[in-house]
């Protein structure tokens, strides 16, 4: 160490550093959000829902009370307010009370206004989800039942309208994608039942994946958000609604400055066919896809390394395999959108309409191909692509030199020891030597081989053979299609001399 910062000294004495560039101008904080404030609060809503639930045993009305430390002040207040108008202290039934088999739970979020002549609100699918009543209170604290127009739980968004003759505020959307990291961003919204709130900060981070499901895009935000927040709007400083609070990460419930709000962009799609249709229609491509590593694309010989999306099946009958593509392609650009990795394709493919005919580039044999497909309806639940039963020969477990495992024709003691499907066809794997580099990528016995390097394999041979042909044309790594309880994968394996192979 004392000899690196002795280094850096002669440098800076022997070559002084050029003066710095002065940094591009920052917006001036403002001195108040006030006036915005006043503008945008009457235009957000709190949500309060109510449904029909199970009791607990021994505290039939007890609510669900978020946890404060004991003895702050915050838990007498969160007591008593989620308390409020439920007989007997606390909660708790009193003493000669038949026990009720079901209380009315109540939930409160926020919401905002984007058409005051329609009443249409816009607010979280989880604020609502399976409410028998929905009322939006305004600002004034009237209170006005709500009708459901749709809901979309993918993507987290409900539509609601309610009828008034109060005069209404409405707030735009805004752009989400001008949304730079370190803008100011206001939040408002309903937390904890307090009511109309205003928090204030930044966008903290663009493109959050939190693991919420296939679309996750979110904006993070360091603007205080809370239990009660969600389904508010997160504005810029224009009074812009650029996304929609939806999710904290916190370990203790409560706002540590990491917030993720749903971008406008994505949401303005949703709404406009929540608010015309009722649901909403995604396109559909029909594949199960994974993401290409460096390997992957090394054993694929795909220049410019990792990118695209590996389609580990085309499923049967669906829109890709009705068009031409096939397990093992990479898919490069979709509609003209490059598609980046994995999780942007889902995005790309939703974005576009059912019916169309779009042009898909692929990564197939060593070169790019086009290949026009005619999208379907995005299903409700998963499809699972099938295969066909291919009967394999008999032959015994033999030993694949160098990447530690041996493996076996799939047999009907096979099919029953490892649970394999009945129309299962492949060579399975009856063992995995420890550190070996089958070991490394977590295959397992159990798992079956369908194919290597793209080429269908059905005897334990055709896997030798294979990574023979392999090494003889001096690859580094094997990509092998694997199927096992996860369903269907792409494995890329470095190919080592004869050893490593179990004995």
């Amino acid at each position: 160490m004392r000899f690196a910062v002795l280094a850096i000294a002669a440098l800076v004495s022997a070559a002084p550093l050029a003066p710095l560039a002065p940094p591009a101008m920052a917006q001036r904080a403002p001195d108040t959000f006030a006036p915005l404030a006043r503008q945008l609060l009457p235009a957000v809503v709190n949500i309060s829902t109510s449904q029909a639930v199970q009791a607990r045993p021994g505290r039939p009305d007890a609510p669900d009370v978020p946890q404060a430390p004991p003895g702050s002040p915050f838990e007498e207040f969160f007591r008593d307010f989620f308390n409020r108008g439920r007989p007997g202290q606390e909660g708790q039934q009193q003493p000669g009370q038949p026990q009720r088999p079901q209380r009315r739970g109540q939930s409160l979020g926020s919401g905002f206004i984007i058409d005051a002549a329609q009443g249409i609100v816009v607010t979280n699918n989880h604020v609502i989800d399976g409410a028998d009543e929905i009322n939006v209170i305004l600002q004034d604290n009237t209170s006005i039942r709500a009708e459901l127009l749709g809901t979309d739980p993918r993507t987290d968004i409900a539509v609601l309208r309610i009828r008034t003759d109060k005069p209404l505020t409405a707030v735009p959307f805004g752009n989400s994608d001008e949304a730079q990291v370190g803008d100011w961003v206001i939040a408002i919204g309903n937390p904890f039942g307090l009511g109309g709130s205003v928090t204030a900060g930044i966008v903290s981070a663009r493109g959050r994946d939190i693991r919420q499901g296939a679309y996750d895009d979110f904006i993070q935000t360091d603007a205080a958000i809370n239990r009660g927040n969600s389904g508010g709007p997160l504005f810029d400083m224009q009074g812009r609604v650029i996304g929609i609070n939806t999710a904290i990460y916190s370990p203790s419930g409560g706002s540590i400055g990491i917030g993720f709000a749903i971008p406008s962009n994505l949401a303005q799609r949703i709404v406009a066919q929540l608010r015309d249709g009722g649901r909403v229609r995604r396109g559909w491509l029909g594949v199960n896809i994974q993401q290409v590593t460096d390997e992957i694309a090394e054993a694929l010989r795909l220049p410019g390394g990792a990118r695209g999306a590996l389609v580990a099946r085309a499923q049967e009958g669906g829109p890709a395999a009705t068009g031409g593509i096939r397990n093992g392609d990479i898919i490069l650009r979709f509609n003209g959108v490059d598609v980046r990795d994995m999780r942007t394709l889902p995005r790309i493919v939703a974005d576009n309409m059912v019916g169309a005919e779009v042009p898909v580039v692929v990564w197939r044999d060593g070169k790019e191909e086009t290949v026009t497909v005619t999208l379907g309806e995005l299903p409700a639940e998963p499809q699972q692509a099938g295969a066909a039963p291919t009967p394999a020969p008999q032959q015994g477990p033999v030993e694949v030199a160098g990447l530690g495992m041996r493996v076996a024709p799939i047999t009907d003691e096979l099919r029953q020891r490892f649970n394999l499907r009945a129309e299962q066809r492949g060579v399975v794997i009856v063992e995995v030597a420890p550190n070996s580099p089958a070991a490394e990528r977590e295959l397992r016995p159990g798992d079956v081989i369908v194919e290597v390097q793209q080429q269908r394999v059905n005897t334990p041979r055709e896997v030798q053979d294979r990574i023979a042909a392999l090494r003889q044309q001096n690859r580094g790594v094997a990509l092998l299609a694997v199927e096992g309880s996860g369903g269907q994968r792409f494995v890329p394996l470095r190919l080592r001399g004869e050893r490593g192979a179990p004995g």
